[in-house]
């Protein structure tokens, strides 16, 4: 298998009050922005903090897309992937991930009959 890859990376964080857990959100998300032109073969990275608020939702996600495999491969072990990854330490308590190939963009869903457009 062959072509663009797209992996996916959610954490849960430490902090022991809302303040110190929104401060490590902001860690996580500001180290990983920072990979933004860094590593050869990282076509897209964007990092999303949660707003659920829900007691079983992750607190941050990560969403990257690779050339291919072998781009992916390299970056797990790229130095400015370790140097983030040592920065962030014991700071994230959970972590959950997914790797899977990136396909040709979907054809759009069918409009379902009788909802506005404006709410769908």
């Amino acid at each position: 298998m062959n072509g663009p890859i797209r992996h996916i990376v959610m954490w849960r964080v430490a902090g022991e009050t809302p303040e110190a857990r929104a401060h490590a959100r902001l860690k996580v998300k500001s180290a990983f922005e920072g990979l933004k032109g860094c590593i050869e073969g990282l076509t897209h990275i964007e990092v999303g903090l949660d707003v659920s608020a829900v007691d079983y939702a992750c607190d941050v996600v990560l969403v990257t897309e690779f050339t291919d495999r072998a781009a992916l491969a390299a970056y797990a072990t790229h130095p400015e992937h370790l140097r983030v990854r040592q920065e962030l330490g014991e700071l994230r308590t959970a972590r959950f991930q997914v790797d899977y190939p990136v396909e040709a963009p979907a054809a759009p869903l069918p409009q379902a009959h009788g909802l506005n457009p404006a709410h769908a």
